[in-house]
């Protein structure tokens, strides 16, 4: 057992993707993870669909800035936004969330890192688990660009198979690191070769908590928006109560450990104004329905 970030003690270790028949992901996809911690370069959304979702996105974007807040404070609000909460819910990222998870799963987060053109702002080294205080580590993030994603306008990075050392000491971040965050892990250099985490809109990464990624500031003139999605097995406790903006997605809670927020009638964050503009679902009719 290995302790970070000041929560109670708990056990920081890698769990393979499951064994069960596949939905979405091929043996090689799901070795990725195993090995690497990742796999990337997934596609769920085509043109017209990722171009909708922007759109939704931009509107939000927009009423935070009306309201003084700046373009990585859309955190924590698919509880609360119509559009994200379709997003989480989506069917077919479901699916491939489900290879790797298995069967009964809940989304407890979700995170928009929208870096805009010239952004100064880097997002540290870290490993997700040792911020969150959840155990066992269990939750896996789907990184879904919103933008086109490449090193220029300041992609993700990884550092594979760093996955399999645990919890890796971290410190408070320095000043001069302008990080997101505010911690960051000592030494990822001696952890492997870090490598360009490259999407096109619409496609997704899904990396392990264990993880060691960052990245860098955005140096382009275009903008580099995604969002982060956090699904973790039904099995997962936490030492806070993280669990008020859950959503079941997969399954079964047997414990009735995760609440199951419904769908919420439109784009309207907390102590926010809605924004203007057509709110209907993301996805269509057909998909809206939950799955099994």
């Amino acid at each position: 057992m290995t302790t970070a970030a000041g929560v109670e003690r708990r056990v920081f270790a890698f769990h393979p993707a499951s064994d069960r028949p596949a939905k979405r992901l091929t043996a090689n996809q799901r070795r990725s993870f195993d090995e690497r911690g990742i796999v990337d370069r997934i596609r769920v959304f085509d043109a017209t669909e990722i171009a909708d979702i922007r759109s939704r996105i931009d509107r939000l974007l927009q009423v935070f800035k009306q309201a003084g807040k700046d373009s990585y404070s859309i955190d924590g609000y698919q509880t609360s936004c119509a559009t994200i909460y379709d997003i989480v819910r989506e069917p077919r990222l479901l699916d491939f969330v489900e290879d790797l998870l298995g069967p009964d799963f809940v989304c407890w987060g979700t995170h928009c890192f929208c870096k805009m053109p010239g952004d100064g702002k880097t997002v540290s080294w870290h490993q997700d688990a040792p911020f969150w205080p959840l155990s066992p580590t269990r939750t896996v993030t789907v990184w879904l660009a919103i933008d086109d994603v490449d090193a220029e306008n300041g992609a993700m990075q990884v550092i594979p198979g760093s996955h399999r050392h645990g919890a890796i000491p971290i410190s408070a971040s320095k000043p001069e690191e302008n990080n997101v965050l505010w911690l960051t892990t000592e030494g990822y250099e001696s952890y492997g070769s870090a490598e360009h985490v490259q999407l096109t809109a619409g496609e997704v990464s899904i990396h392990s908590d264990l993880l060691l990624h960052g990245s860098e500031r955005n140096h382009s003139p275009r903008r580099r928006c995604g969002m982060a999605i956090r699904y973790a097995t039904v099995d997962v406790r936490t030492t806070s109560d993280w669990r008020p903006k859950s959503i079941h997605c997969r399954g079964t809670d047997p414990a009735g450990y995760w609440p199951d927020h419904p769908r919420p009638e439109a784009d309207a964050p907390a102590g926010l104004p809605a924004p203007s503009g057509e709110l209907s679902s993301v996805r269509s009719p057909a998909t809206s329905q939950r799955s099994e």
